[in-house]
Order: structure tokens, then sequence, then C-alpha cells
């Protein structure tokens, strides 16, 4: 069966029969959460009744004066493949946590986004969500994540950091600060200088 359909009709049916129950209790918080271990666990099944292959990929990246981890997820038949991005910050300090732990988090935080992407997963409105969490009636961690994506790609077309600072107007403080802020409007302005400069640089 699987060897007549095409890779994205396969990945559309895995899309189709996923189902990734929300196994994980928050005591604290009083609610049931879906982790990134728990779309493996259930993707893992289907993928094989398919013929995929599904890997995922972490790096990161160094936004303003805050790293923040790059998970990439990647699913392939062998011959055509498809990924999603997702990105979550590095915290400057956890109780409990050391360095690894942190980055750790900010990995499972990432791995779970770009899943959620890559399967068409809804968790906007669960509580353990940035969403979740700081929603207002503009989503400020959308924002900051097509900030931080455009970021990455202008930097490969200008290749030196302080360059495109400078060309942006800014500097790696201020950066830092953009991301932290609700500026709507100020976040929206960087985003467009970004897609400008990385426009500009395609056409050249």
């Amino acid at each position: 069966m699987s060897e007549k359909l095409s890779f994205y009709e396969k990945l559309i049916k895995v899309q189709k029969e996923l189902k990734a129950p929300k196994s994980n209790y928050n005591k604290f918080g009083n609610f049931y959460y879906r982790s990134a271990e728990d779309i493996l666990e259930a993707v893992k099944p289907l993928n094989a009744k398919y013929g995929l292959v599904l890997t995922l990929k972490d790096e990161p990246v160094l936004v303003g004066e805050r790293y923040y981890i790059k998970a990439t997820a990647r699913i392939t038949d062998g011959d055509e493949s498809h990924e999603v991005t997702a990105y979550a910050r590095e915290s400057q300090a956890k109780k409990g946590m050391d360095d690894s732990q942190i980055t750790g988090t900010a990995s499972s935080y990432a791995r779970k986004y770009a899943l959620n992407g890559l399967f068409l997963i809804d968790d906007t409105k669960d509580a353990d969500t940035d969403e979740f969490q700081n929603q207002t009636s503009v989503n400020l961690s959308e924002l900051n994540n097509q900030i931080i994506t455009l970021f990455a790609k202008a930097l490969e077309k200008v290749g030196d950091r302080n360059k495109l600072y400078k060309t942006l107007g800014l500097n790696k403080t201020k950066m830092t600060e953009l991301t932290k802020s609700d500026d709507v409007e100020a976040k929206r302005k960087v985003i467009e200088q970004l897609e400008g400069i990385i426009n500009d640089s395609q056409e050249g």
C-alpha cells in the first residue's frame, strides 16, 4: 500500500492518523500536556507503516545576547523529504537546574514545536506552551520566532553579525530587549527590515 503513495500522500496519511495523547501531568498547574516524547512514541509505528524516517537535529543560535535552540524535524522516504524548524529560548537561570538541564529543556520545547508543525498538531492553547503563558491580543511568541528565523537567514546572506545589526539600527543589547518587549510594532518593523535584506540578497 505504501509503495503506491507519493511522499506527500504518505505524510498526509501520518498527519491524519497520528493520535498523540497528553500523558504528562503538571501537578502545580493542574493540567495535562503533550511532550515531544509523546509525539515520537505515537508516530513511530505510523512511520514504519508508511516507510518514512524521522530525524531531529538541534543547534544553538545567538540572537542579541541570548541563545535560542533551533530544532529541525525532518521526515523522508529516502527520495523526498520535508522539514520544519522551531526555536525555543534558553532561560537565563532556572532554580535547581544546571546549564545542561536548561539547554535540554529548551531543546525539548523546540523539538515539540517542530514536531507540532511537521504533523499539524495544535498545542497553542496547551498550558505548558509559551503561547498560553504569555497570551496577548497578538502572539508575541510567534513574532519573536519570525525575528529569530529571519535573523538567521539574513546573517547567512550578510555574513557579518555586526554589519547586520548596523543595517537594522540595533545592537546586541537592543535586539535582546526587543525579543523581551511587548512592542508589537517594533517587532514587525524589524521583521520587515529582515525580509527586505533577504530579498535584496536573493535578487542580487
